[in-house]
């Protein structure tokens, strides 16, 4: 079994599709472990500000069934396709880091893992693992590049907010 940290984003009614998605990762894969949550800008677009943590879990699929149903799920929120690239979504899921044994490899470009909305999740999440473009540790990569990124707003834990809001 291989362990997967994913990157979520969202900036179309963001707290839902991201518990919604966390949801469905549960459901399918079981126990996951989820990042806090952070607030950021828009890349590449004058938007919404987006929504972003990371989830990781034991995956027991292949690669490209992973991609194929996270598609889905992204499908299944309402995220058009049809936009350009830099745009904005319900939901963003990619495969950061693919973990067999000591070994990560990723789906995102150099320039995406260098982003601070996917870098500081992933660092708070594994801070201890190595990322596969420079090989360096999370914690380390994002204490590198934290200074030179545009800052990030850490948000209240939605998980633990929607669970203290039931109990009321």
């Amino acid at each position: 079994m291989v362990r997967v940290d994913l990157s979520l984003g969202s900036n179309v009614d963001p707290e839902r599709h991201l518990a919604d998605a966390l949801g469905a990762l549960r459901a399918r894969f079981g126990a996951i472990e989820v990042s806090p949550t952070y607030r950021s800008a828009a890349v590449g677009f004058a938007g919404a500000a987006f929504l972003n943590n990371a989830a990781a879990f034991d995956c027991d699929v292949d690669r490209d069934s992973l991609r194929d149903w996270l598609r889905a799920l992204e499908d299944a929120s309402g995220r058009d396709r049809n936009l350009p690239r830099y745009a904005d979504r319900t939901l963003d899921l990619d495969i950061a880091l693919w973990c067999e044994s000591e070994r990560c490899a990723t789906d995102l470009t150099r320039e995406e893992f260098e982003r601070a909305h996917v870098l500081a999740p992933l660092a708070d999440l594994a801070p201890h693992l190595r990322e596969p473009v420079t090989g360096t540790t999370l914690q380390e990569r994002w204490r590198q590049l934290s200074g030179h990124l545009p800052r990030l707003e850490r948000v209240a834990d939605q998980q633990k907010q929607q669970s203290a809001n039931e109990r009321k």
